[in-house]
């Protein structure tokens, strides 16, 4: 090999030494998830005139925003009503669910003793609220009954 081939091969190598190693990327962290896989909470709703509860993987309603959860269907005489529940990561996240859900609602009426709303979604009339990681509504009754149904059904569901 010639002098000039090996200084200059010397070179290129001394030169690549001191950009020093190069470190791999990180492999991409799994994100945790939004919001707990759904499971049966049938003992959550009250169980007078409760006609069947409904465990729904994804979308809870076909809301892209909701995750699944849990619809109990009602019949008292000939008002026939609903009642959701979703179980959210945190109650941060509960209640980021509620100001979306709500945002979706047709003239949104906060409810301060709740700290809940009421409004029409897609002509069906509806209350929310959270408490603690939980998101909760009835669907399908008048405000004051919502209100009374909700009352119940809020006392059923812990803190956490």
């Amino acid at each position: 090999m010639k002098p000039t081939a090996l200084f200059s091969a010397c070179a290129v190598a001394l030169l690549l030494s001191a950009c020093g190693p190069s470190t791999p990327p990180e492999p991409p962290k799994k994100a945790a998830p939004a919001h707990p896989k759904p499971v049966d909470q049938s003992r959550r709703f009250p169980a007078a005139n409760r006609a069947e509860v409904t465990l729904i993987e994804t979308s809870l309603y076909g809301k892209e925003f909701l995750p699944g959860g849990n619809i109990a269907r009602y019949k008292r005489g000939a008002r026939e009503y609903e009642m959701f529940l979703i179980r959210a990561a945190s109650a941060n996240a509960a209640a980021t669910l509620l100001f979306d859900f709500k945002s979706q609602l047709a003239n949104p009426k906060f409810i301060a003793h709740f700290g809940g709303y009421f409004g029409d979604d897609a002509g069906v009339p509806t209350f929310l609220f959270s408490k603690g990681s939980w998101l909760a509504g009835v669907r399908g009754l008048p405000e004051a009954d919502a209100d009374t149904v909700a009352r119940d059904f809020a006392a059923r569901l812990d803190f956490d």
